[in-house]
């Protein structure tokens, strides 16, 4: 399946970082503005009203609680000299109990009869307590949180003032009834609406010279970072990158840090690349010019065509397979097209044999291969895979076996794993080169060697089927000393339970 790439036509640019912070910051400002300027202007009356409302039924219930008190012309006076507010009880017989005054001309001390039995009468409709707007520019009341009818008869009102009067019905344990009026004046705030308004205009000015002074030092602080670590990065694909080193904020660095390691790292993909390259050519060359070499001597020179140079082009022949086939294994392995085949075999002896093998081949070039080991080991994975990484890491240690041309395999069981070793005493791997040993094609002495058997892809090839099985492994070396090649894998009964 091809990927493909759609451009829309005509699409809409995007906005720059910079355009972007640059106009959400300015809506911010707006929107907030407006807000301000809608509460402050079109909406204060009402929240005024709403809050002196609320105000004025708290200070009813206060009082309500000491309406039968000794206590209670004191509270009154408190409360009305604190409030600003007129205050009044009288009983069922409109009596006068208890009266203060801080309010000229209140409505509730110059009621008439008629008035004073109209909000009683209001207030035992009503559940118990009673609440009306009279007097300003539209005598109105409320009721139920309705407004605009007419002020009843028979209730006064102060000249050219709003004012609230509230009334609450309180009851003792003995059925005695008493009126608690209360009146609180409602400030005009229509100079106040005005006042706002020229006040706003002025924040309304200064929030947008402070709202740009902010966009555009936020856009200095974010916007030029992002834009030259955006323009350092369309020069990855060349390798090259130049490190942000101006002021900017956390995530801005860390941004700059992992633009810097994924330049890095593609450096080192380029040159894995060369060397893969390289290597492969190298190998592929190598036993192509041994077979055409020695096919061409055979062929020109009399007497040439011996067994010993046939065995020549065969052992070449199969080299030249082997390099092949495991290009073909790893690629799979790595493509994730390999499934593995678990089945229970013994371990040691796998390893016994793989030895046997590897002495074989290579005892008349000096190496010496042993294996310490305690009891048999079983396991249970793919055996086929399992041999192909013991082969691979022998034929690994054998590359790089040294001038001892020594080579241990030693297999420890501990805590329910089977633990493989595979330990040379050659020339070791520097700390830093350890975890890059497991790459494709990677040398660590960059020199062509042919190794006694293997094909180069050894290492690569054991870390993908050790994947493949959940395996732990891993390699600890020592410049001088050598190398130490491990796995491990779960260990099981060497029969099964009955």
């Amino acid at each position: 399946m091809k990927a493909k790439f759609t451009r829309r036509a005509g699409g809409r640019r995007p906005l720059s970082i910079r355009s972007w912070l640059n106009r959400s910051f300015i809506i911010f400002t707006l929107a907030m503005l407006v807000i301000l300027w809608v509460l402050q202007t079109v909406f204060l009356d009402t929240i005024y009203k709403a809050i002196t409302t609320s105000q004025i039924k708290e200070i009813g219930a206060e009082i309500s609680a000491q309406m039968f008190s000794d206590d209670l012309p004191e509270t009154l006076d408190s409360i009305v000299t604190e409030q600003q507010l007129c205050a009044m009880v009288v009983d069922s017989h409109g009596r006068l109990v208890s009266s203060a005054d801080t309010l000229p001309q209140c409505s509730i001390h110059r009621m008439s009869s008629l008035g004073l039995f109209y909000l009683y009468a209001a207030a035992s409709q009503n559940g118990g307590s009673y609440l009306m707007q009279v007097g300003g520019d539209a005598d109105s009341w409320e009721q139920s949180g309705r407004w605009g009818n007419p002020a009843p008869v028979g209730i006064p009102v102060i000249i050219n003032k709003e004012s609230i009067i509230y009334v609450r019905i309180v009851e003792n344990v003995d059925g005695q009834e008493r009126i608690l009026l209360l009146n609180s004046v409602v400030t005009p705030v229509n100079a106040t609406v005005q006042t706002i308004r020229y006040v706003l205009v002025a924040v309304t000015a200064i929030m947008l010279v402070i709202g740009a002074c902010i966009s555009a030092f936020l856009s200095r602080r974010i916007a030029n970072p992002v834009i030259r670590i955006n323009r350092s990065a369309r020069e990855l694909p060349q390798g090259n990158y130049t490190p942000y080193d101006g002021p900017a904020c956390r995530e801005i660095k860390e941004l700059d840090g992992t633009m810097q390691q994924v330049c890095q790292e593609l450096g080192q993909v380029e040159q894995l690349r060369r060397d893969l390259i390289a290597n492969v050519s190298h190998d592929l060359r190598t036993p192509l010019t041994l077979i055409t070499g020695y096919a061409e001597v055979m062929r020109d020179l009399p007497g040439e065509n011996t067994p010993e140079n046939v065995q020549i082009i065969i052992d070449e022949a199969n080299h030249l397979t082997e390099l092949v086939n495991d290009l073909l294994d790893l690629s799979k392995l790595q493509a994730g097209t390999v499934t593995i085949q678990p089945e229970r075999f013994n371990l040691t002896g796998l390893i016994r044999e793989t030895i046997g093998r590897f002495s074989k081949m290579t005892a008349f070039q000096g190496y010496k291969l042993s294996l310490e080991a305690g009891a048999d080991a079983w396991v249970e994975a793919d055996r086929t895979r399992i041999t192909q990484v013991v082969y691979n890491l022998l034929g690994n240690a054998l590359h790089y076996a040294g001038d001892s041309r020594e080579i241990l395999v030693r297999q420890t069981v501990e805590a329910g794993e089977v633990k493989v070793e595979v330990i040379d005493h050659g020339e070791g791997i520097p700390p830093d080169k350890l975890p890059l040993v497991w790459d494709r094609y990677y040398k660590i002495d960059r020199v062509h060697r042919r190794s006694a058997v293997g094909t180069g892809l050894g290492l690569s090839i054991v870390r993908s089927v050790l994947e493949l099985h959940h395996a732990r492994y891993g390699v600890e070396s020592e410049v001088g000393k050598g190398s130490d090649f491990w796995f491990a894998l779960p260990a099981i009964p060497a029969q099964l339970p009955k």
